[in-house]
């Protein structure tokens, strides 16, 4: 049964919602958020810089903290940090006040988000931390504030309004503190000079820490798994290597097992066009691809994609430093491993 393709709904449907209005409410949100965060480029200022500063000197770890749409928003500062070379954990400063707060050592940054920067869970919590001697970053929407003045560092994050047409739901102020949190943790990143390699580590499970950190090494056929055959090997013996191996190819090597070439079933296909073809007469060299591409062991697999990518071809001879057959691997491997 073939799927049916659903009509756009119509300008105002039973419902009496109308398309245009819904349209134009969205839009407007976009707007004024962007709008929002135009605003913060003038603030990444000297307070800016301090914030970094003291992040980066932090011999602990940053501890992010904020209550409701502020708290969801620290946490996600937290994680990104994390994530970017920052050690950083979120702590609930409702929590914070019935135990938590022994999370927090006197080596540590904490950084509190609160839009109106009187958050009581927050204010509560202040004494402690001054008496612990912990810097503290404020990122508020009230530079007046009593969190904004009893921080070492404020970083403004009022918006010029809330997208939401009350002006209560927080919108764009949560939107601009995110950003800020984004601007920090990137800056932070680059000082600190962390590379992709950095990051993989502190995600191995997903898909990018298999691309950055799975090496050929790491999937590649080695030993007797690797298809090879003499040079002077007939076209069959090399076909029977071929589906023996179940790579698609071989490689065609000398008598100190240095790669020469490969025959694959496309050079196989392209001998049998020739009139004077012998399956176990004609030599594997005379119909070998020369100069094969390859690739060594210590290469990222990410690599041997691109390769395999670029040159239309499905499968690969890997290689030492004297150009010894090593170890092989197709597109196969490569989807396995999930790197493709």
């Amino acid at each position: 049964m073939s799927a049916q393709v659903q009509p756009l709904p119509s300008l105002r449907d039973a419902s009496g919602l109308s398309a245009e209005s819904l349209i134009h409410s969205g839009r407007e949100v976009i707007d004024v958020e962007r709008d929002a965060i135009e605003a913060l480029r003038a603030r990444i200022d000297q307070h800016f810089v301090a914030a970094c500063r003291l992040m980066f000197a932090c011999a602990g770890r940053v501890v992010c903290s904020g209550m409701g749409k502020s708290g969801h928003i620290a946490r996600k500062i937290a994680a990104t940090l994390a994530s970017t070379g920052t050690p950083a954990f979120y702590v609930h400063p409702g929590e914070a006040s019935h135990g938590d707060l022994g999370m927090i050592t006197d080596a540590d940054v904490v950084i509190a988000v609160s839009n109106s920067g009187e958050t009581d869970e927050l204010l509560t919590i202040l004494p402690v931390l001054r008496r612990q001697g912990n810097p503290l970053i404020a990122m508020t929407g009230k530079p007046e504030s009593t969190l904004a003045r009893l921080s070492d560092v404020h970083l403004d994050v009022s918006v010029p309004a809330e997208a939401c047409p009350l002006g209560l739901a927080p919108t764009s102020s949560t939107t601009a503190a995110l950003v800020m949190g984004d601007a920090l943790a990137v800056a932070l990143l680059e000082a600190r000079g962390f590379t992709a390699d950095d990051f993989a580590r502190s995600h191995p499970a997903g898909s990018l820490g298999r691309r950055l950190l799975l090496h050929i090494g790491d999937i590649m056929h080695s030993g007797e798994e690797v298809p090879r055959v003499a040079a002077s090997a007939s076209i069959s013996e090399a076909v029977l290597e071929i589906s023996r191996k179940r790579l698609g190819m071989t490689a065609v090597v000398d008598a100190d097992n240095r790669l020469v070439g490969v025959f694959t079933d496309g050079d196989l296909r392209r001998a049998m066009d020739d009139p004077g073809f012998d399956l176990r007469a004609t030599i594997v060299e005379s119909v070998m691809t020369r100069a094969p591409k390859t690739i060594t062991a210590d290469k990222l697999a990410v690599e041997a994609a691109r390769l395999m990518e670029s040159h239309k071809i499905s499968a690969l001879v890997v290689v030492d430093a004297e150009q010894h057959a090593v170890g092989a691997l197709n597109i196969h491997d490569l989807l396995r491993a999930r790197v493709v």
